[in-house]
């Protein structure tokens, strides 16, 4: 099994809505991969929220580990902006998430991140799919020493890595493009990999070669 950590959103096109965000993005692709996966995170207890669990359960995802936050809604990402509007010129869409303060989002923080892996044994990888504060990561990071499993962590960039991943951890960084689903696929088909009985550095080997900074040391 391989448990994504992560903030998963919910995206509207054309008045539909399918998961989106590196966590949800990365646990589908896995699943697809053939992966059994757990999505460890945090939406909102409304509507939005409702339809995301609805869609990963049939993408094959997990969600005994998703937690609800009833005084925060299920963030959406939203096609809001273009450059045109900002006097660029153009026609291309800024994705906007919203509320885009993130103080108003649901927010994991340690406590949750180890009482959703309380609900998960067996794991042969963890996946922190976007970054996230050194508090969260070490239990993260804690919980695969303990397992024996591969940590694989994303960071905003490459100065993260030398201060907050644990060495024997895959360290990526997002990439500076603005190709946030691509990433997230990556990620997804390094887990996929790491089911499968690879190492992650194998994985992401196997996959691009590299992407971002990598440390598997």
């Amino acid at each position: 099994m391989i448990v994504v950590i992560g903030h998963p959103i919910v995206a509207l096109d054309d008045g539909a809505r399918r998961p989106a965000g590196a966590a949800a993005v990365a646990a589908l692709t896995a699943a697809r991969a053939g992966a059994t996966v757990q999505l460890v995170g945090k939406i909102g207890d409304d509507d939005a929220g409702d339809d995301l669990l609805v869609a990963l359960a049939r993408g094959g995802v997990g969600h005994v580990a998703l937690q609800r936050d009833p005084s925060r809604p299920t963030p959406l990402l939203v096609e809001g902006v273009t450059t045109e509007d900002l006097d660029f010129g153009g026609e291309t869409t800024v994705p906007l998430i919203e509320p885009a303060d993130r103080l108003q989002r649901p927010a994991l923080e340690p406590a949750d991140v180890e009482l959703g892996l309380r609900y998960l044994t067996d794991f042969r990888a963890i996946v922190v799919a976007e970054p996230l504060a050194t508090a969260v990561l070490r239990v993260a990071a804690d919980a695969a020493a303990y397992a024996s499993a591969e940590l694989i962590v994303v960071t905003a960039d490459a100065p993260d890595v030398a201060a907050d991943i644990p060495p024997g951890a895959l360290a990526l960084a997002v990439p500076p493009d603005g190709s946030a689903d691509g990433f997230a696929e990556l990620l997804g088909t390094i887990a996929a990999a790491v089911d499968g009985g690879s190492s992650a550095a194998d994985g992401l080997r196997a996959a691009t070669g590299r992407v971002g900074t990598s440390r598997p040391d």
